[in-house]
């Protein structure tokens, strides 16, 4: 199985850096530029959709791995792994859409709530994500809400070069790790999970980091809503699948900088009582980056947080007995790092995202 893990790796990369480079060439030729606005954190328009190349990969990959495995052990779950593949292309073509012409928010939150209903009953443990301590009805309410905002904190993230391409690669790298103890536990809650979870978050962290070869300081091209939207729903699927295991602290760890950041700004906007639905650059990340005029060491500042939030999710993981111990600690440095962002004086750079 390693030799095959390290081969998907391999080729999921090298197809995602390949087509953003083909993208790239593309967004030139057609002037298919991201103009700054208030919520930018970049100076001049910049070359955007590398989403195009970047969720094609993971979902072609993804249904390979689905028809490669429709025959063997896994067949009872290829159907809904297909459906999540569908729900995710209906995504980003919304989204592109919304990149080229703009789409009202309300159409575009149809749309997702419609998509994410629809995914749930994709999900392994679909109606007892929270273990049977929630009746079925509100069990699937609270899991709709949570991969909702998922999805949209994951675009709200996506403001300075590497960010996206790193969070996505570290939850990945988190999940293929930790797999075989991710389907011990939902096998123990009687949650049959797809062995192929190894290879599905392989892809999707593959994909992602073929995809910093472009989008690095400086960055070349930026993913675009059409990548984005779709990779919050895929990555939350795979979260799902995790807490749907039981391992609720590893699910929240892999995560959490983006949870807590994303969360945080909005409760702060609510309370001063700012209009919550316009761009802006209050996060804290973005507040860093334009302290320092940089947005590389923001970025690794993130990768080695979410590097010590691996480490605690594998240690909940095996040691359940210590898991509420790994949660608070990964929650003391993912506060402690927004704490340190928000320490930061604004200086004049702000670099390019």
């Amino acid at each position: 199985m390693i030799w095959a893990i390290v081969v998907v790796a391999g080729l999921a990369a090298a197809a995602s850096a390949l087509g953003t480079g083909v993208g790239l060439r593309v967004a030139r030729e057609r002037a298919i530029l991201d103009h700054p606005n208030p919520r930018s954190s970049h100076d001049a328009p910049t070359p955007t959709g590398a989403g195009i190349p970047v969720v094609t990969v993971i979902v072609f990959a993804w249904l390979l791995i689905w028809a490669l495995t429709s025959a063997g052990a896994d067949a009872g779950f290829t159907y809904p792994v297909a459906l999540v593949c569908l729900l995710a292309a209906i995504l980003a073509a919304v989204s592109w859409y919304n990149d080229l012409k703009g789409l009202a928010p309300v159409a575009r939150l149809l749309v997702q709530v419609a998509v994410v209903l629809i995914g749930i009953s994709t999900l392994s443990a679909h109606g007892r994500i929270f273990q049977g301590a929630l009746p079925y009805g509100l069990d699937v309410a609270v899991t709709a809400y949570l991969w909702l905002w998922f999805v949209n904190l994951t675009n709200f993230m996506d403001g300075i070069d590497g960010i996206t391409g790193v969070e996505a690669g570290t939850i990945g790298i988190g999940i293929a790790i930790l797999a075989p103890l991710i389907l011990a536990a939902g096998l123990a809650q009687g949650i049959f999970i797809s062995s192929s979870l190894v290879l599905y978050a392989t892809v999707f962290a593959a994909a992602a980091i073929g995809f910093l070869f472009w989008n690095w300081q400086p960055a070349k091209i930026f993913l675009g809503d059409v990548g984005s939207v779709p990779l919050g729903f895929l990555g939350g699927w795979l979260l799902l699948e995790v807490a749907g295991s039981g391992l609720w602290a590893v699910a929240l760890l892999l995560p959490l900088y983006y949870l807590a950041d994303a969360t945080i700004t909005l409760l702060r906007r609510v309370a001063k009582r700012e209009a919550i639905l316009e761009a802006h650059r209050s996060h804290y990340y973005q507040t860093a980056a334009r302290a320092v005029g940089s947005h590389a060491p923001v970025t690794l500042a993130i990768l080695a947080l979410n590097i010590a939030l691996i480490a605690l999710a594998i240690v909940s993981a095996a040691q359940p007995e210590n898991a509420v111990a790994a949660l608070i600690a990964g929650a003391v440095l993912t506060v402690g790092l927004l704490w340190y962002f928000a320490q930061r004086k604004e200086g004049t750079g702000s670099g390019e995202t």
